[in-house]
């Protein structure tokens, strides 16, 4: 992450040696150089470090809550209905004032999400889930076409760079926005966590420790809502960084759970975004290409690899801490049936 840092606000036109960003962040009115580090290249490599942070600890809640290691907020309608919020009123010459864009975005990514837990029978199942949010997010998708059909040229250019989730010429504004929305994630996040560690176990053993998984996985689906939303309204869907960064997580992680896969995944997802912007920037200069693109084009491949290589590896004894849960989880079912058998 600070190797990214470092040449995001280095590189470029001008560049601005590394021994000089000290100097150029603090003489920023009086140099072009101080200028453009912390007008342009600052705000932008801080956005891709929340976005990223909060993609990556969005996609490991999906995965958590669903047990499937492929759920991800671009097949789950999440990402697809925010982008569809977001892209409406452009197409239909709307005016919206830019703080109303988040809540667009979460309009659009809660009817998504709830849209696919009532196809799916409100989350009964996991698998369920997973496959109705696929239909969803392709239906969505159709709708956007739709509306880029109606578009103009310049808002398709929009459009078009926008979905694919871009950081161009993001600025202090665009960062500041996204505050008051990680205020409300970030506790209900830490409070989920301990409860996706449970519903790993399986909704059964779920219920019998205590934990209605129906309801539990409904509210993870909204927290990665209040995650995804605000920084798909301000980035577009970066694609692929919530897959990519929680099985980065648990590679590096093997025999930890969720609450200690949580911080890591947001950590990796920062530094996904982070450096997928450095060629997005630079690889074709003067012209900018969408982060997107790149984290889908090298994301997706790293996090298959990954797939394979933990389905290749045996399997580890379990840690006295889930043999606990388990057995405590097995106790509590017989001696409920036990006690129905009695009555």
């Amino acid at each position: 992450m600070a190797t990214a840092a470092v040449c995001a606000l280095s590189l470029g036109t001008p560049y601005v040696p590394p021994h000089r960003l000290p100097a150029a962040l603090l003489d920023a009115d009086d140099s072009l150089a101080g200028v453009v580090v912390t007008e342009l290249r600052l705000p932008r490599l801080l956005l891709a470090l929340v976005a990223g942070a909060c993609l990556g600890a969005a996609g490991l809640v999906l995965q958590e809550a669903l047990r499937n290691p492929l759920a991800v907020p671009e097949m789950l309608g999440v990402s697809s209905g925010a982008a569809l919020g977001v892209a409406a009123p452009l197409v239909l010459a709307v005016s919206i004032p830019a703080a109303v864009q988040p809540l667009l975005a979460i309009g659009g990514a809660a009817f998504g999400g709830v849209l696919t837990l009532v196809a799916a029978g409100l989350g009964r199942s996991p698998s369920a889930v997973l496959l109705t949010g696929a239909a969803v997010a392709a239906a969505l998708q159709a709708a956007l076409l739709v509306l880029m059909v109606m578009a103009d040229q310049l808002d398709l250019q929009l459009i078009y760079r926008y979905l694919l989730g871009s950081l161009s010429a993001r600025t202090w504004d665009d960062l500041t926005g996204l505050w008051p929305w990680l205020l409300v994630a970030v506790p209900a996040l830490v409070l989920c966590a301990p409860v996706l560690s449970v519903l790993r176990l399986g909704d059964e053993d779920a219920e019998a420790l205590g934990v209605r998984a129906q309801r539990a996985r409904f509210a993870a689906l909204a927290i990665a809502v209040v995650l995804i939303a605000p920084v798909t309204a301000v980035c577009g869907p970066v694609a692929w960084v919530g897959f990519l960064a929680p099985h980065l997580a648990r590679r590096l992680h093997p025999t930890g759970d969720a609450v200690a896969w949580l911080p890591w995944s947001a950590a990796w997802g920062a530094v996904v975004v982070a450096v997928a912007d450095l060629p997005a920037r630079l690889a074709l200069a003067p012209v900018e290409t969408p982060a997107g693109a790149w984290t889908a084009l090298f994301g997706v491949p790293v996090g298959v690899a990954l797939l394979r290589s933990r389905r290749r590896r045996p399997a580890r004894p379990a840690s006295r801490t889930s043999r606990g849960v388990r057995e405590r989880g097995s106790g509590a079912a017989v001696s409920s049936i036990e006690r129905r058998e009695t009555r």
